[in-house]
């Protein structure tokens, strides 16, 4: 494995873990009765295909693109999620609005702050 490849992976590696997956893990292990080490193992393994589904995604139509699979990932999660309890579903729900909020406001907001710098 060349250093490239091992960097590029750490990086996103660690990228994944991030405060919405930290979310999205607190509101699973709240509402359900599962184990939360089997439901991220099982987790992962479903969202290669779907990662996969993005990149191309991403490929052919850009950003948005990708955004529009992430976008129904998360109201398809949103409806799975109603069938253990529906304060979980409002709850992903509610985190599906705040990165659709994200991606608009993050460039405005980026701009203003190097425009000030």
């Amino acid at each position: 494995m060349t250093s490239e490849i091992l960097i590029s992976s750490i990086a996103f590696g660690l990228f994944i873990v991030c405060p919405r997956m930290a979310g999205m893990i607190h509101i699973i292990n709240k509402h359900s009765n599962v184990s939360i080490l089997r439901t991220v193992l099982v987790g992962t393994l479903i969202s290669i295909p779907l990662l996969l589904l993005m990149l191309i995604m991403f490929e052919y139509l850009g950003i948005w693109g990708a955004i529009v699979i992430c976008v129904l990932t998360d109201f398809i999660a949103t409806l799975i999620m109603k069938e253990i309890s529906k304060k979980a579903a409002i709850e992903t729900f509610i985190i599906a609005l705040f990165v659709i909020l994200g991606v608009k406001i993050a460039p405005a907001v980026s701009n203003f702050i190097v425009e000030l710098l």
